[in-house]
């Protein structure tokens, strides 16, 4: 592969996504969505309801099936991969954290962050000092034997990111990671998933609906009826925001 193609972590062509309805009604949720992620960007998707910035999420993370067009994550093209070959691709390379942060409300953090290596059978004790680790560089070292229902939703969602990690993923995909968190701690989130993407190169992908959250990105992806209608950069953001201010 070479140093340009290994550069990207996404990039889809003319994705199209329909959905059968009973009667025989064909719903065209993504119309055409053209786009390119490279390695190591925070990304926040925009759009109002309905505009389809799930069912994108949802088919970058291959939970669902394109229905035409091209979409090659981290190398891989999703329209030639199996459902065992997804479920590899979800264990090895991608992660997701969800809005209601998704643990397992009877096991620790620890344990939490441990499962998805317990999966693919690392050995007990390395998942045992990775997951102490994880957990270290979300700041939850001292809570990591609480339960999800001792912890607050902004270390729940900590945990949620750490376990995340475990995966050692290429690219974390967060659908509303602070939707069920306060101002405060919801920015504290996404100062998380910036650290991310600059120390480790992760890529991260985020569905939102908050203006300011999605400012902390490097890029805002606006949808709108089902196709990318702007892109724009936190540098153009800025020019633009000094342009108004000299007039």
């Amino acid at each position: 592969m070479s140093k340009k193609a290994s550069s990207v972590s996404i990039n889809t062509k003319e994705l199209i996504k329909d959905f059968n309805l009973p009667g025989g009604e064909v719903v065209n949720v993504l119309t055409g969505v053209d786009m390119k992620i490279k390695r190591g960007e925070f990304i926040a998707i925009m759009g109002p309801s309905g505009s389809g910035k799930s069912t994108l999420l949802n088919i970058l993370s291959t939970l669902e099936s394109i229905t035409s067009g091209e979409v090659l994550v981290a190398g891989i093209n999703l329209s030639e991969t199996s459902y065992k070959e997804n479920l590899e691709i979800r264990r090895t390379k991608t992660s997701v954290v969800f809005q209601n942060f998704a643990l397992i409300p009877y096991l620790t953090a620890k344990e939490n962050v441990k499962l998805p290596m317990k999966l693919r059978k690392v050995p007990e004790l390395e998942a045992e000092q990775k997951a102490i680790e994880y957990l270290e560089s979300v700041g939850l070292y001292v809570r990591m034997d609480h339960l999800p229902e001792e912890l607050s939703g902004g270390e729940q969602q900590r945990v949620a990111i750490a376990r995340a990690l475990a995966h050692n993923p290429a690219i974390i995909f967060a659908d509303e990671p602070t939707g069920n968190l306060d101002t405060h701690i919801g920015k504290e989130i996404i100062l998380l998933f910036k650290q991310l993407t600059q120390e480790k190169k992760i890529t991260v992908i985020m569905v939102t609906h908050d203006s300011e959250n999605a400012k902390e990105a490097d890029k805002i992806l606006i949808l709108q009826k089902g196709n990318l209608i702007q892109e724009q950069s936190k540098k153009v953001a800025k020019k633009t925001h000094k342009k108004e201010g000299n007039k």
